[in-house]
């Protein structure tokens, strides 16, 4: 801040709060008997559901319109700004997916290969990413070399964890929006299913008990405009 204005947030500053807001919670609200399994301490692919989940509510405008203003005047954010947030959020939604994919998979397949049959890095990516690489081959990139995440980012064998987060929570938040952003009886359901549980079972039967079904990965296709 300085003496003529006070700080202020982008868009983006916005929803990751509301998505560290979601770590908290998870934390905060945590109920369980032992440390090592309250909170965050969860699988390793259900850690981000609670964040993730939270960044929802900054796309939709009966949230923006609580707090969205404009810090001189108090109008709030404009209808029409909010229609072309949410429409940019689904900019190349396709691309970005084939995208984590072929990340998950080139990572999921050095993790589960024997490394003996494995004869260069250039004909192993190849044959790997041959389904999910949408541009031409460059020789000689090996990007697994710079895939830092799965080899020394903790992320070995579950780099799928990113996109498998996404698919639970837009089926989280169609549940949300079925009864209503604020419902309080979706709110506690998800508080006394999965915020306060931690890891005391295993993520899918909490997940069921907070939805009443499995997740179904459509939720996202349909989020992200792709049918």
């Amino acid at each position: 801040p300085t003496p003529q204005n006070p700080s202020l947030l982008s868009f983006d500053e916005v929803r990751t709060f509301f998505h560290e807001f979601g770590h908290s919670l998870h934390s905060l609200l945590s109920n369980c008997k032992y440390r090592s399994l309250s909170g965050t301490n969860v699988y390793w692919d259900f850690v981000e559901l609670p964040s993730q989940l939270f960044e929802n509510w900054t796309l939709e405008k009966e949230a923006l319109g609580l707090f969205a203003k404009h810090y001189k005047t108090g109008e709030k954010i404009p209808v029409e700004l909010v229609d072309r947030i949410i429409e940019s959020s689904k900019f190349q939604a396709g691309y970005q997916s084939l995208r984590q994919l072929n990340f998950a998979l080139l990572d999921m397949s050095w993790h589960s290969k024997d490394p003996q049959e494995i004869r260069t890095v250039d004909e192993f990516e190849k044959s790997v990413t041959s389904r999910t690489r949408l541009l031409p081959e460059v020789p000689g990139t090996n990007a697994s070399c710079a895939f830092s995440h799965i080899f020394a980012g903790g992320y070995s064998a579950g780099y799928y964890s990113y996109k498998w987060a996404e698919v639970l929570d837009a089926d989280a938040f169609e549940f949300f929006k079925e009864k209503g952003i604020f419902n309080t009886e979706v709110a506690r359901r998800f508080k006394e299913h999965i915020l306060s549980r931690g890891g005391t079972e295993h993520p899918m039967e909490l997940y069921k008990k907070f939805r009443g079904q499995e997740p179904d990965p459509k939720a996202l296709l349909r989020r992200d405009g792709l049918i």
